[in-house]
């Protein structure tokens, strides 16, 4: 038996979700680890994975490991390194998972604060805190000059007031608007939601009076790619007061649905079986035939025969549906 390799310490990661060793052992915050492979020559800004990587100290960052931080920054790891196609800066990550004294020591380090986001389901520092609700590092960033209107991204972007309104984080929601967030910022193209729309997804009601009272428009039209209006949104859910809010509101009732993969209110309460929100709807003059969109649509009654819904069935079938 021949003698054995001495370990790679600075072996690249695989090409997806892969890990340097370095970059493990920060994720999980494993000091003693990043000590003994930084003496053993661990590189701090070797290259991430292709896909779904993280540099060292984004990992970090990500689990709020505060003295690994710190570490690799004393190493002279790169504070401002940026994802490939997805993911964090470091210090977008510790602002979504609300890691303050991270927040605070990578900033010290000159984070660019309002850093762009990844193309796909990326954010912005402040559209991470305000997605989980992080009041305090809100505030932090805000007093640091984070752009409250940032654009989302191109792929289920969110502006930070779209993020905390559909997380329901209703005094993230109030300190946003006192610092000039976009009240009726449009929706991203692919997966996106206004401010109105995210609230009533989620059902957050306090979040919709909220906009409501600050003049939300309630009839937006939803994003193309599997967008909803406000009335659309709180339908899928089933979310009762929520709709009757919209409705008090001027919410229409038969806005026309999203060309791919879209519903009208009807259709979206239908296919959920929430009967008391299909009533309600026809009360008000839903069209219990209304066309299904182009692409990946149902008719009401296609939805709810999908779902085996007798009861909304029979409602529909009660209001004239007739396919």
């Amino acid at each position: 038996m021949g003698p054995l390799k001495k370990a790679d310490v600075n072996a690249p990661p695989a090409e997806y979700r892969g890990r340097t060793a370095l970059e493990a052992a920060s994720e999980g915050g494993h000091l003693a680890v990043v000590e003994r492979l930084l003496d053993r020559g661990a590189e701090v800004n070797l290259a991430t994975a292709e896909y779904l990587g993280r540099t060292v100290l984004r990992a970090a960052s990500e689990g709020g490991h505060l003295g690994i931080v710190e570490r690799l920054l004393e190493n002279g790891a790169n504070v401002n390194a940026g994802p490939k196609h997805d993911g964090r800066t470091a210090l977008q990550a510790a602002s979504e998972g609300g890691h303050l004294e991270v927040v605070e020591r990578l900033l010290e380090k000159g984070a660019d604060i309002n850093a762009a986001s990844a193309r796909s389901e990326g954010r912005t520092a402040l559209q991470a805190a305000s997605e989980g609700g992080h009041i305090a590092v809100v505030e932090r960033l805000l007093d640091k000059g984070a752009d409250v209107n940032a654009a989302p991204a191109e792929y289920l972007g969110r502006t930070a007031l779209q993020a905390a309104s559909e997380g329901g984080h209703l005094k993230v929601v109030e300190r946003l608007l006192e610092n000039g967030a976009e009240l009726n910022a449009a929706p991203t193209v692919y997966g996106g939601r206004t401010a109105l729309q995210a609230a009533s997804v989620g059902g957050h009601l306090e979040v919709v009076e909220r906009l409501l009272k600050n003049r939300a428009d309630v009839n937006t039209a939803p994003a193309e790619y599997g967008g909803r209006t406000a009335l659309q949104a709180a339908s899928v859910g089933g979310h009762l007061e929520v709709v009757e809010r919209l409705l008090e509101n001027r919410a229409d009732v038969n806005a026309a649905p999203a060309e791919y993969g879209g519903r009208t209110a009807v259709q979206a309460a239908s296919e959920g079986g929430h009967l008391a929100v299909v009533e309600r709807l026809l009360e008000k003059g839903a069209n219990a035939n209304a066309a299904s969109a182009g692409n990946g649509g149902r008719t009401a009654l296609q939805a709810a025969l999908k779902g085996n819904y007798l009861a909304v069935i029979e409602r529909l079938r009660k209001a004239g549906a007739a396919k």
